[in-house]
């Protein structure tokens, strides 16, 4: 597979794609009606339809009855963790070692020329991104999805939340699906992630998480205990929105498996043959590189472009992302005087 058509290496080696990122087209202006119709269907991608489908088999096959998620005890938040746990090894490693162990594409399509093996580091565990990202992700970013479903799926059999019913309101809940849950999820990511840009919150959580500037699918839920669970308790608004368990582990399912699409590290995945499959990290490997622009998702919420993090790729994009850290240099400067 020639990658040369999409985009180009530079000296060192690492691809950089020709395509520009830009925001969802309901933001343009002036309304670009015709835009905004091609670009709906792209609301129900194949990673959106992945997340709706695991959400049906966990309601399904794995969740138990509301009569046993009424009462909190540990037999059924263990059967959770473990189905959880062997969900996040089946995803994350099928990525992890097929783009990075086996590394069945070379760097074709990889952002950065190296593979985190070859980047030894003190600042992590055993000296290895490899290691460190893969325990903290079982160790501490599952166990956090885990605490999180339990008490959505615990308040819920309890009576908590406004629980919707699919044959009552489907078209609330189908436009819930397909386009509020993906904004509310850039809201809720955005606002806890800048936050967390900000010391000392930045310091003591968020960059254990950066330590990886070169991220692999491991590095996805590889986080501090306070980040991980703030991430994943997107999930928990939908005690307040008017919705439903399902839609609720539909969400959830967006953080907990959706946290790759940042992380692969490659802008397409070849999928036999000549065919390609969109990776949609551009913007979060953007982030990982340059730490503070794209705070936020894809742009289906604009707020980087609204508050000036936004990075789309280009030259016009480094210049902004220089000239706001030169004025933040100066007023760090004009502090200290």
């Amino acid at each position: 597979m020639d990658d040369s058509a999409f985009g180009s290496h530079n000296k060192r080696g690492d691809f950089k794609p020709f395509a520009l990122r830009e925001v969802a087209p309901i933001w343009h202006w002036p309304p670009q009606p015709m835009k905004v119709l091609k670009w709906l269907p792209s609301l129900l991608s194949a990673w959106t339809a992945f997340h709706m489908a695991t959400a049906l088999v966990w309601w399904f096959f794995v969740v138990p009855d509301m009569a046993t998620l009424k009462t909190l005890t540990w037999q059924w938040p263990l059967v959770l963790l473990v189905v959880n746990w062997v969900a996040a090894a089946l995803w994350y490693g099928a990525f992890e070692w097929r783009l990075y162990a086996k590394r069945a594409q070379g760097n074709r399509f990889k952002y950065h020329h190296k593979f985190p093996s070859q980047q030894p580091s003190d600042v992590f565990w055993f000296k290895s991104q490899n290691i460190d990202n893969a325990l903290r992700s079982f160790l501490i970013g599952v166990p956090c999805w885990t605490a999180v479903q339990v008490i959505l799926l615990w308040a819920y059999a309890n009576g908590w939340g406004l629980w919707l019913s699919w044959d009552e309101h489907p078209v609330w809940l189908v436009f819930f699906a397909l386009v509020l849950a993906p904004a509310w999820h850039e809201l809720h990511f955005f606002c806890i992630h800048w936050l967390l840009h900000q010391e000392p919150f930045y310091k003591w959580i968020h960059s254990i998480h950066h330590n990886s500037v070169n991220p692999s699918p491991i590095s996805s839920l590889s986080m501090h205990p306070v980040e991980a669970f703030c991430y994943h308790a997107v999930a928990l608004w939908h005690l307040v929105f008017p919705s439903n368990p399902l839609m609720a582990l539909y969400q959830l399912h967006m953080a907990s498996f959706g946290a790759i699409n940042g992380h692969i590290g490659f802008e397409k995945i070849e999928w036999g043959g000549s065919r390609l499959f969109d990776s949609h990290a551009y913007l979060h490997y953007l982030h990982h590189k340059h730490f503070d622009v794209n705070f936020g998702g894809d742009g289906l919420v604009a707020l980087d472009q609204w508050l000036g993090s936004w990075h789309d790729g280009s030259p016009e994009g480094e210049r902004r992302m220089q000239e706001r850290y030169e004025a933040k240099l100066a007023r760090m400067n004009a502090g200290k005087s």
